[in-house]
């Protein structure tokens, strides 16, 4: 009889062993299972809110961004101050929003853009008369602005053009950009490694237009 009770309480032993083990199986799946949910959920906020990765295709940004760089956009500052003039933005092609493009801002909501002989100018409040564009901070001295464009911008429009002013389909070819197709601003560029950047916007402002 005490053989049987000792063999009866050894099965008791080990199903509260394997309950335990299974238990703690479970709380480990639960824990993993929210561990992997909400850091899906971080990645997919941060790619849809913070930044996002593009690569950048095709000449229209040379010589600053070539084809193939790998770039990674600020999609936050757009959402605390607005676009300024000179930023590399990254925004949905108007005429097609499953495409990506690439440009420089040039004109702000509200200003008169003015493409002649080769230069720019811009009309504004404080530039009534007009001021032409020194671009020189960020393209080749000698790159010229092809076309003659007079274009008045709403509120919530921008001129947009790529600084490879020969290879690029913008603002003088399809129109100007509503805000609301903008994504974000180039922030970073991750490749190839042998140019990583971190872009801190051009230092380029009304007061710096001769």
């Amino acid at each position: 009889m005490l053989e049987d009770k000792i063999i009866e309480n050894s099965d008791s032993e080990n199903k509260e062993k394997n309950k335990s083990f299974f238990s703690e199986i479970k709380d480990f799946s639960l824990e993993t299972v929210k561990i992997v949910v909400i850091s899906l959920i971080v990645i997919v906020a941060i790619r849809t809110y913070v930044m996002q990765p593009f690569f950048v295709s095709g000449k229209s940004m040379e010589p600053n961004f070539h084809d193939g760089d790998y770039l990674i956009v600020d999609e936050i500052s757009y959402r605390l101050d607005e676009p300024k003039r000179g930023d590399v933005i990254i925004f949905r092609y108007p005429k097609n929003t499953k495409e990506f493009f690439i440009k420089r801002i040039v004109g702000l909501p509200g200003e008169r853009v003015e493409i002649k002989d080769s230069g720019i100018t811009i009309y504004n409040n404080e530039n009534q008369e007009g001021m032409t564009l020194d671009e020189d901070v960020y393209i080749p001295l000698d790159t010229k602005t092809t076309g003659s464009y007079d274009t008045i911008l709403k509120d919530d429009e921008y001129y947009v053009l790529g600084d490879n002013r020969n290879a690029s389909a913008d603002s003088r070819i399809w129109g100007v950009l509503e805000e609301h197709f903008i994504i974000g601003k180039a922030w970073i560029r991750a490749w190839p490694v042998g140019d990583f950047s971190v872009f801190e916007g051009v230092e380029y402002e009304i007061g710096n237009i001769e």
